[in-house]
Order: C-alpha cells, then structure tokens, then sequence
C-alpha cells in the first residue's frame, strides 16, 4: 500500500495558445485534486494551463503550492496568488522540489519543459529512486505519439518492458484521480 496522498505534483504547459480544450483540462484536474483535499504543487506561474489549473484548485477550496525560478519571476508570471510560492535559483533546483514536494505525479499535455519533467520521473521511478504514482492525462489523445514512441523503443530493446507498468495513462480527469484514489486504497 502507498501511503496516503496529500499533495499531487502537475506538470503543464504555461503557453496561452493551446486549445481550449487543454485549459479546460487544466481547471477540471485543479478542481479535482482540491475535491480530493489534495495540495496541488506545480511550476507557480500564473499562464496558460497552469494558471487554469491553480486558479480552479483556488476556486474550489483547495491549497496551491507554485515553485518557479527567479527567472520567471523576473519576466512576472509568477502566481502571487499561491498558498506557498517557492522560488528557486535553478530549473533544476525547481524540479527536485516540484519531485520532492508531490506524493504523486499528473502530467497534463504540454511543451518540452513537461516532457522533460514527465521523462526524469519516469526515470527516477525506473531507476528506484521513488515508487510514486505517475499519471500521463493523455487529453484528446496529445500523448498519443509519445506512447507509440514508447512502444518503438521496447520493440527495438531500448526501453525495458516494464516501462509499460510505470504510468497510468488516462484520458479523462476522473479515471487520472479515480486512479490515484484506487491506489490509495489498496
């Protein structure tokens, strides 16, 4: 058994120019995990899908925690409006808390900043260095390309099978959360 989730580490695209149906996504997912009684933490900037989701998680009640580097404070999208906003000096500094700071991992569609967060968990779990529920929230099937990408590389040996074990892909909000509530459980 896992133990009990108390805070859900997004990742997500900051872009304001993603279809809507991403940003809605975003703020079903941020309802959802405050629902829970979850702590949301994500990348604490306040655009695009993580301003959607944090503003929703909000709305609903629920405690944000943002982490975001003093570079994109400097540039003024970072969400005032957390509970706790960490700032970090690094990139690399804010995706050890962002790892550190989540008891499970959501991963919504988004740019190469979020697959290189989704891939350095993946490895991290592969690797032992945590046994944290990953959740790839597969929307209008966006990971669609990636998981056949996935797939290549365990037919062609490079990726050990048991990949496959290592993420839930969802395409919904509710089986993303109602997966992590059914691990709990167990």
């Amino acid at each position: 058994m896992l133990p009990e989730i108390q805070s859900v580490t997004v990742y997500c695209s900051s872009s304001r120019e993603v279809a809507q149906a991403y940003f809605d996504a975003a703020a079903d997912l941020g309802r959802a995990i405050a629902a829970e009684g979850w702590r949301l933490v994500y990348g604490g900037n306040d655009c695009g899908c993580m301003g959607a989701l944090a503003d929703a998680a909000r709305a609903a009640g629920g405690r944000v925690v943002g982490i975001t580097p003093q570079l994109l404070v400097d540039q003024g999208i970072a969400d005032q409006k957390c509970d706790e906003l960490i700032v970090t000096q690094s990139m690399r500094e804010r995706k050890a808390l962002l790892e550190s700071r989540g008891d499970a991992f959501i991963t919504l569609p988004g740019g190469l900043g979020t697959l290189e967060e989704i891939f350095e968990i993946i490895v991290g779990k592969t690797l032992g260095y945590h046994a944290k529920p990953i959740v790839l929230l597969n929307i209008a099937g966006f990971y669609d390309p990636l998981l056949a990408m996935l797939e290549h590389g365990i037919e062609q040996k490079f990726i050990k099978p048991k990949a496959r074990r290592l993420l839930h892909v969802s395409s919904t909000v509710p089986d993303a959360i109602g997966h992590l509530k059914l691990l709990r459980a167990e």
